[in-house]
């Protein structure tokens, strides 16, 4: 990839996103222009069958046309190949972040590789459903990357493009594209930083669908995790080998032994076995986007 210069390109996905799409870029001009460096706004319209490209271009953004919906990874992605600057900020096109906090989140980039708004409110917190698949999926990610991340799937980033390079073609092309991303950057001592915004109520309808895209975050967590740091995955399935081995050892002791001592070992010994696999993956397996250690390196939060 071509040496890219000094200053920010924000990349916005948006799909029918003309309800939210105006406010936004107008926000987002107003905050750049005040942060005196060097910016543009890339609108990628992912296959829109509304005016959401002819609004963003009466606005002035650069836009990147998908003739039929591709997903928002891929669009965040292709958004990221034509940026002509160092820096990639992303944001939503349905006014739900305070785009006025660019600059805040810029200033912060200093001392890291990417800086993440962290959702705050009772928009962000959302359904009954919602909140318990959220809370499980921050706590699979945390145990596995030994890090605490407030929010793991904010729209709302920006970090060094020479960071993000090595781990473009691992990327997804829905929408666990920033879950995916933060992971890879923890993952690979990368330095994280999350700073707290508000969050508010969209404008225009929701494209998440609840199951199908509750299962493909919960997909790109769990292959993030085999692909970076695949001894907490096998970890986790030794676990629950262990745990009901202890259980029939109780039972075992309980009732003098018999069948019940036969399966406690027989799950012991499976979770050693796990455990060997993992040790094994962690020997053999790939180590995308290492690189050495810089001043920015190492998490923060």
């Amino acid at each position: 990839m071509s040496e890219r210069t000094e200053g920010v390109s924000v990349v916005v996905p948006a799909w029918n996103e003309e309800a939210g799409i105006a406010e936004t870029l107008v926000r987002l001009k107003e905050a750049l222009a005040a942060g005196g460096t060097a910016w543009e706004i890339v609108v990628v319209d992912d296959g829109s069958s509304d005016r959401t490209a002819e609004i963003a271009a009466a606005e002035g953004a650069t836009v990147v046309r998908h003739a039929v919906n591709i997903g928002y990874g891929r669009s965040l992605q292709d958004g990221m190949q034509v940026a002509r600057y160092a820096l990639i900020a992303t944001v939503d096109a349905d006014a739900t972040y305070p785009v006025k906090e660019l600059p805040r989140l810029l200033g912060e980039l200093e001392h890291c590789d990417m800086v993440v708004g962290a959702r705050q409110g009772p928009a962000y917190h959302g359904s009954l459903f919602k909140s318990p698949a959220r809370f499980a999926f921050r706590w699979l990610a945390e145990f596995a990357s030994g890090t605490r991340i407030p929010d793991i799937n904010s729209g709302f980033r920006i970090f060094r493009m020479e960071a993000a390079e090595p781990f473009l073609d691992t990327l997804p092309n829905g929408f666990s594209f920033p879950t995916t991303i933060t992971l890879a950057f923890l993952f690979n001592g990368r330095g994280v930083k999350y700073v707290p915004i508000d969050y508010s109520a969209r404008k225009g309808k929701s494209k998440i669908r609840i199951v199908r895209d509750t299962l493909r975050a919960a997909q790109a967590i769990v292959t993030s995790i085999v692909y970076y740091n695949p001894l907490k995955a096998f970890l986790l399935l030794a676990v629950a080998c262990w745990l009901p081995a202890l259980a029939l050892a109780v039972a075992a002791v309980n009732e003098g032994g018999g069948v019940w001592a036969l399966l406690a070992g027989d799950f012991f010994l499976a979770g050693v076995i796990v455990c060997a696999l993992g040790l094994l993956a962690v020997r053999v397996g790939p180590r995308p986007g290492r690189r050495a250690s810089s001043a920015r390196s190492g998490a923060e939060s």
